[in-house]
């Protein structure tokens, strides 16, 4: 069993002695006429086993996806001179500047004697073999209405304009052989093209992150862009090759998050943690979230802590460990599942614990509304990134009901007893004249 690293980064993490002997086999492989890429390569840069028809890598920026694509064309036209290959950007400069002519493209990537001859001027590649590849723009979605192929190789697929005709003419001409076959690479991105190819008959799909590839990345990229998105919707995306999707009528949104995320915290009035404790005994998750009340009136979600697979002891203690952690001045507490035994639960691991227990009136989504509402207009902040309470609140739908991760949003539900305290909870009804 590997970790998906290539063959050199496993060498590289070896006692001098058995680096000794590593190179030596590597210059064995070399000898035997390996080619670089099978020394190079990743796990997760390799054709997948099987009888697959579309090769889907969804990976961050820099996984190494243009270089694995590369690699498969190279591959099979310089074994099989029959091919005949479509090669699909996003543009037709795209295709041209990547796919052909970039850093890790075909012309880079080709090895002495099986170089192929490239004429730009009608986009055409053709290897000593005979294989001849034909590069087509997702901007030009006929061009490829006639054309046969046996292969393709299909770049940024999710920026694709004219997305699903392009690709409809493309599967139509892909008839040449026993087995056509398509290598679609791309940064994922929730569009309707990206979501139906995976859901396909035939799809095999490798996932990757950008730091994957930190063997051949500077290191200072790397926590440069980590410490600019980590745990943002965007990093999730362009970094960790999440495809992260909205769903329909949720509370929140995705962009509304965004929206709302800070780096710095002003000074707080109040620190207070929300917990939704588990239902039973059996370890199931424990919704630990930290929020905080600025002095400028804003709610600051500020950590979360939550925890899953404890027994009471275990999510207790990771309770009291974020109030001492975020010198909260109240612990929420709902008590509609567990009665007094959360109250004494918290209590015994510490007996100082200021711990409020709260009664749910209403369902999960109801109580979360109100707190949708401060989003809505500008009065909460998040201090980071909370991908996992995140995915939670957008799964939350209006009206009642739940669409995201887990059996129940426990993460968002403690978000929405700590908000409620501090902004919604000490609020008292005004006043009012009826007009007979």
């Amino acid at each position: 069993m590997t970790d998906g690293a290539s063959p050199i980064e496993r060498m590289k993490r070896l006692p001098p002695g058995k680096q000794d002997r590593a190179v030596r086999r590597l210059a064995g492989l070399a000898a035997e006429g390996a080619s670089d890429w099978a020394v190079l390569s990743r796990q997760n840069q390799v054709e997948p086993p099987g009888d697959w028809r579309t090769w889907l890598i969804l990976a961050g920026r820099g996984f190494g996806k243009t270089r694995a694509g590369a690699e498969w064309v190279q591959g099979r036209a310089a074994m099989n001179g029959r091919l005949r290959i479509a090669l699909v950007g996003a543009s037709a400069a795209e295709a041209r500047a990547v796919m052909v002519e970039g850093e890790s493209g075909i012309l880079a990537v080709a090895t002495p004697g099986h170089r192929p001859r490239w004429e730009p001027s009608l986009g055409l590649l053709v290897w000593p073999s005979g294989a001849r590849a034909m590069l087509y723009s997702a901007e030009a979605p006929e061009r490829l209405r006639g054309p046969q192929h046996h292969i393709a190789w299909c770049d940024e697929i999710a920026k694709w304009p004219h997305g699903a005709r392009v690709w409809d003419n493309l599967q139509l001409g892909l008839r040449l052989g026993r087995r056509p076959q398509v290598v679609a690479t791309t940064t994922p991105r929730p569009v309707a093209l990206l979501k139906r190819i995976k859901a396909a008959p035939g799809t095999v799909e490798t996932r990757g992150r950008t730091r994957d590839n930190a063997a051949n990345l500077p290191e200072i990229f790397l926590r440069q862009v980590e410490a600019l998105y980590g745990g943002t919707r965007l990093g999730r995306q362009e970094l960790d090759g999440e495809l992260i999707e909205e769903i329909e009528g949720a509370l929140w949104t995705r962009d509304l998050i965004e929206q709302c995320r800070v780096r710095d915290v002003p000074g707080l009035r109040r620190v207070v943690i929300g917990v939704d404790p588990p239902a039973g005994t059996q370890g199931d998750a424990c919704g630990i979230v930290a929020a905080g009340l600025g002095a400028d009136g804003i709610g600051y979600v500020l950590a979360d802590a939550s925890v899953a697979g404890l027994g009471p002891e275990g999510w207790a203690r990771a309770v009291a460990g974020a109030a001492a952690a975020h010198k909260a001045d109240k612990v929420i507490a709902e008590v509609n599942n567990g009665g007094a035994m959360v109250t004494s639960v918290l209590r015994a691991v510490d007996p100082d614990l200021p711990v409020k227990a709260v009664h749910a009136a209403h369902g999960k989504v109801a109580r979360a509304e109100p707190v949708a509402a401060l989003y809505a207009a500008g009065k909460v902040r998040h201090a980071g990134g909370f991908s996992g309470l995140e995915d939670e609140m957008c799964g939350l739908i209006a009206g009642g009901g739940y669409a995201g991760p887990g059996r129940s949003p426990d993460r968002a539900d403690a978000l929405v007893w700590a908000l409620t305290e501090l902004m919604l909870g000490g609020r008292k009804r005004e006043p009012r004249v009826r007009v007979v």
